[in-house]
Parts: structure tokens; C-alpha cells; sequence
């Protein structure tokens, strides 16, 4: 079926997205600019709204990136919108002893994330909570006011480890890098929200999809779609969805869903270091070496951060190793602002020393390709039951073994056993459902308006004639059953 029609003006749009969140630092920076820098949001706004009305010879590429920036401050908004009391007040029931010391020493380490906005200092609203994520002295509070009954001296560290364990002894046995499959059946809903859009008036929707992978990820089947006319993207597609549109349903919810089933294995590969080989840097793997801006820059800071962490390894498995465990000790799991409101994730993840799972992944890509070693982005969901979560990790490539699954948010485990140890450097559990094999990738069909999430797309993505409608408009459920365990 075809619904293109409808979306010509978005391949321009698509087209530019990657661009859309550059700083623009080899240049003398527009005033608007660093005034958002500054948090001078109103002033900025209106430079950007008088270039915009009065400059007739700005190009389309320019007005749509005046526009994002418009958005950009709007998003930035809704993510710092907690003031100090409440943050101070959440704070001090966890950590009584909090002195304005403490305040001031968590704000200026950034382990308390704020923005001055328009002269008013606004938190993350979710600052209060990383705190006992990020600052080892609050961590060590809330765990021991949380603590639970993990340790139990009768587990055996493999039992800890299990599925990973399983699956290294499987490929060991079996001689194959793929096993234990999981079947896995998904209900994915979407529900627009009573009078966001006037009744009658067309919705698109795109839900992702997974994608077909060789081996890793297969037989996807798609069960049902509400409505039923739909369109799934080729498969060539790195950020593959299936599309849906119907009329709003005005003053009650407009529901979008599908359901469908895939496979996904297990997947390891038992990497001897001395075997590892430099890969050409101007080979068929060039690519992968190479800056992808805005998020994957070689910046000085990265470089000599390389030079004093790697002491001059070359062998580039031992220096993934090392830039591996580095980006797991330095870079503390913590709840993530929306990627589109951050410049560059992995000189982010960098200077404020924390980060969510695709921050941490993004860092370790930026690392890994800057030290010859080829990777990309992978992304969609991870399933450990009984919990679930979007999820972000990575391929990695070492030569002469090929192209592997690494996650830099589980980074090494804690185990004696070295081969359990690196398991997710070389490998990757059976419950991953896969959306995404780059970022910042069009849509097919494309969209017209910005995305809600230009990076990722692991939650879905919805328009009107109007405009891109933000997360705040709509709600996702993510509904998962595993039909045949893996093992």
C-alpha cells in the first residue's frame, strides 16, 4: 500500500535531522545561541522569532533549525520544571545531614542538574532521585535504607550470571555463535489524549518494528493492527516502524496498536585477545571509524582522556576492555533529560559523569571508534523478566571474528570467571527485541513535522497537520509475553 503522498515535504526534514543538533563549535556561534547557553531562553526566543519573520533569504534547512531551536527550549522546559524546595525537600528525607555545603558541592560536581532559566534556577525532574544514583556518599544512603537480600552467601557467582552463563556454555558446546532462542509475542499500544486534536482530523502514527536480523533476530510476525490498513518500512530500514493512520477521535482517545511475535537469540563469541587483529582504517569498515556528528565527535578532551587510559595499548580488544570498564566506573547509571534536548550525548555523558544507557553506550562508541575500533549503535527493548525497559547498546567489530553485540550499561560483571566477566563486550542475552541499527535514521514513510525523539525511536512517534504531537499528548503501553523461553 502506498502513503507517501501525504509526505513529500518530510524527506527534506529527514534529511537535515542529523544536522539539527549541531553546536556549531567550528565557528563563531550565533547570538541566540549562546544566549540558550546561557539560559537566556526569552531573549533567545526572540532573536530567533525576528529572524525568522523578517530575514526573506534564510533557506529551508535554516528556518527548520531556527524552528528546532524554538522547540529545543520548549523541551528543555518541560524537563527542568522542578523548583528547589521540592528537590530539597525529597533530598533531606533521604539524607538528613544535607548541609548548603552539600548542595552547592552536588550542583557544581553536576551530580544535582540544574539550568538557570530566564534568571530562574530550575532542576531536572528527576535530579533529586540521581543524586542517590550518581554521588557514591548518597548512593551509599539509599542503599542502606533500601537494602535488600541479594547477597545470600549460598548462590554460587554463576547463578548470579545465569542466562549469560547458559549461553556461553551453549556456543562452547554447540560450536554456533547464536542459541538459546526466545519466542516473544508484543502489544504495543498507543493512545492519543481526549482533545489534542479536533475530531475528523487525520493522526499518523508510527509504532517501531523489529527488524529482520540473520540469525539474531527472525520470523517476526505481525498478528494484528488497529486500524487494520497499515504499512511496515523495508527492512533495509535502521530505524524500522510500521505506520498507522485514522481519524482523531476528538473528545475521546485515539487508539492506535499492533501485535506481533519474533525470535531473538543469545548470541556470544569467545574473543581470544592475541588472535585480534587492527582492522583498516580505510577499508570496507571506514565508516565505523569515523566522527558522525553531532554525537560522535573526536574531541580534544576525548583524546587525551585516551592517552592516559590506554598507556599506549595496541591491541584493540585489550583497549576496548579498558575503555569498556572505564566508561561503567566513571559514568554511574542515571535518568536521562530527552536526547533531543542534549546537544551531544557523549561529550554529555563525559562532563556530567553520569548517564542513562544510551549516553553510556554513545561514550563508549565515541571511544571505541576514535581508538580504531569499529562500532555502532543498536537499540530497542530489553526483557528481564519480570521487568522491562527501552534500552540502548551496540555492535562492536574485532577482526578476524566480525561484527558482535557489546552493552556498555552492564558493563563487566562481577565474577572470577573471565569469560562471564566480558560477556557483554562479545555478547548479549536472548530477551532484546531490536528496533534500531543507527540513530538520527528517516523514517519511512518519512515524517513531515520533528520528531519527538530525534535520536531513538523506541516509544513511537505522532503527527497531524498541525504539528508533531510530544510526548506529553499521547501515552504507550508496552505489553510483552514470552510464548517459548530461551533453553
Amino acid at each position: 500500500m502506498n502513503m507517501k503522498d501525504n509526505f513529500k515535504r518530510g524527506r527534506l526534514l529527514a534529511l537535515v535531522l542529523i544536522g539539527l543538533l549541531c553546536s556549531c563549535s567550528k565557528t563563531e556561534q550565533p547570538e541566540y545561541l549562546n544566549l540558550i547557553k546561557q539560559g537566556e531562553f526569552s531573549k533567545a526566543r526572540l532573536i530567533i522569532e525576528k529572524k525568522l519573520k523578517e530575514e526573506n533569504g534564510l533557506s529551508d534547512e535554516q528556518k527548520k533549525h531556527l524552528s528546532f531551536e524554538l522547540e529545543r527550549m520548549t523541551r528543555i522546559e518541560k524537563d527542568f520544571s522542578t523548583y528547589e524546595p521540592e528537590v530539597l525537600d525529597y533530598i533531606k528525607a533521604h539524607y538528613p545531614s544535607m548541609t548548603e555545603e552539600d548542595l552547592k558541592r552536588w550542583e557544581s560536581q553536576r551530580s544535582l542538574e540544574y539550568m538557570m532559566i530566564d534568571g530562574q534556577k530550575r532542576y531536572f525532574n528527576r535530579a533529586a532521585r540521581n543524586l542517590f544514583r550518581i554521588d557514591p556518599q548518597c548512593r551509599q544512603a539509599w542503599n542502606a535504607a533500601h537494602q535488600q537480600q541479594t547477597d545470600n552467601p549460598d548462590i554460587q557467582e554463576t547463578d548470579r550470571h545465569v542466562q549469560q552463563a547458559g549461553i556461553v556454555k551453549t556456543v562452547s558446546d554447540s560450536g554456533r555463535n547464536y542459541v538459546l532462542p526466545a519466542r516473544m509475542r508484543i502489544s504495543y499500544t498507543i493512545r492519543v489524549k481526549p482533545k489534542m486534536i479536533p475530531e475528523g482530523e487525520m493522526i499518523r502514527c508510527w509504532i517501531p518494528y523489529p527488524r529482520e536480523i540473520p540469525e539474531r533476530q527472525v520470523d517476526i510476525i505481525l498478528r494484528r493492527s488497529e486500524p487494520a490498513r497499515y504499512q511496515i518500512a523495508p527492512v533495509q530500514s535502521l530505524q524500522r516502524t510500521i505506520y498507522l493512520e485514522k481519524p482523531s477521535a476528538g473528545n475521546r482517545e485515539t487508539v492506535f496498536s499492533v501485535q506481533y511475535e519474533y525470535t531473538g537469540y543469545g548470541c556470544y563469541f569467545a574473543v581470544d585477545p592475541d588472535n585480534v587483529q587492527p582492522v583498516d582504517p580505510h577499508g570496507e569498515l571506514a565508516r565505523y571509524l569515523q566522527e558522525q556528528p553531532p554525537h560522535i565527535v573526536f574531541t580534544d578532551a576525548f583524546k587525551t582522556l585516551s592517552e592516559e587510559i590506554l598507556k599506549g595499548e595496541t591491541n584493540p580488544y585489550r583497549k576496548a576492555q579498558i575503555l569498556f570498564k572505564w566508561v561503567n566506573d566513571h559514568t554511574p547509571w542515571a535518568s536521562a533529560r530527552e536526547y533531543s534536548t542534549i546537544r551531544s550525548l557523549s561529550r554529555y555523558g563525559f562532563e556530567n559523569q553520569h548517564g542513562d544507557c544510551g549516553i553510556q553506550g554513545m561514550l563508549f562508541i565515541t571511544l571505541c571508534r576514535l581508538n580504531g575500533i569499529p562500532a555502532r549503535w543498536q537499540s530497542g527493548w530489553s526483557f528481564k523478566s519480570p521487568s522491562d525497559t527501552m534500552h540502548d547498546w551496540g555492535m562492536i567489530y574485532f577482526s578476524p571474528y566480525g561484527w558482535m553485540p557489546m552493552d556498555a550499561y552492564c558493563g563487566p560483571l562481577d565474577t572470577q570467571r573471565e569469560d562471564l566477566k566480558w560477556f557483554y563486550l562479545s555478547g548479549m542475552d536472548s530477551y532484546r527485541l531490536i528496533f534500531n541499527d543507527d540513530y538520527n535514521q528517516p523514517f519511512e514513510p518519512p515524517k513531515t513535522y520533528f520528531r519527538s525523539e530525534t535520536l531513538d525511536s523506541q516509544r513511537g512517534e505522532v503527527e497531524w497537520r498541525g504539528g508533531n504531537l510530544y510526548f506529553d499528548q499521547w501515552q504507550w503501553e508496552m505489553d510483552w509475553e514470552i510464548i517459548h523461553a530461551a533453553g
